[in-house]
């Protein structure tokens, strides 16, 4: 019978985790909360790229952006010394970038402030951007402490919420959902 992997290992029962390398935090550390943060926006993206009728495209950009938070998430979880295979790079951002401005071509202007939840693939795209959000200020926190070695984290993680604001506009326009603007509740 094969050997089965412990899924646990009561490193954390006192309240510290170990980060990449040897040094012990609290696991409310700002690295741990940014990185948990991290994590938390991903689990929202795995939510919406398995809402049946996703359209392809977003699906696999949904799962390339996966894959790029995986590396960020290492990056912040890592101490200096450590010396990662992967490093998020510009070349990312600029993926974002070209993300954003075909979404942006491929849906209608927006003129004013839209309500999430037109449809239930939208609202998870957009629960994934306020996450992103909030995983921004806590990187933003470890770059204004000097905690950050790679700038290019919290651009990365700037462009993503417009990219997933997009995305978000861009599946309710093709479900044929008119959007609906805050100004419009009354």
């Amino acid at each position: 019978m094969a050997k089965q992997n412990r899924l646990y290992t009561r490193t954390g029962d006192e309240g510290y985790t170990r980060l990449l390398g040897k040094k012990q935090v609290p696991k409310h550390d700002l690295r741990p909360e940014a990185y948990g943060t991290v994590d938390e926006a991903s689990s929202f993206l795995g939510l919406a790229r398995a809402e049946p009728g996703i359209n392809i495209r977003t699906k696999e950009t949904i799962q390339q952006t996966q894959r790029d938070l995986w590396i960020l998430m290492g990056e912040l979880a890592a101490t200096p010394e450590v010396k990662l295979p992967q490093r998020l790079e510009a070349d990312r951002i600029t993926w974002l970038e070209g993300e954003i401005d075909w979404l942006g071509a491929e849906t209608p202007p927006l003129t004013e402030f839209v309500l999430p939840g037109d449809t239930k693939l939208g609202a998870l795209l957009d629960v994934a951007r306020t996450v992103v959000r909030r995983a921004e200020r806590c990187v933003t926190r470890l770059s204004h402490e000097d905690h950050l070695e790679n700038p290019e984290i919290l651009r990365y993680l700037n462009r993503l919420s417009s990219l997933l604001f997009a995305m978000a506009r861009y599946e309710e326009h093709l479900a044929g959902k008119e959007i609906t603007l805050a100004k419009d509740i009354k």
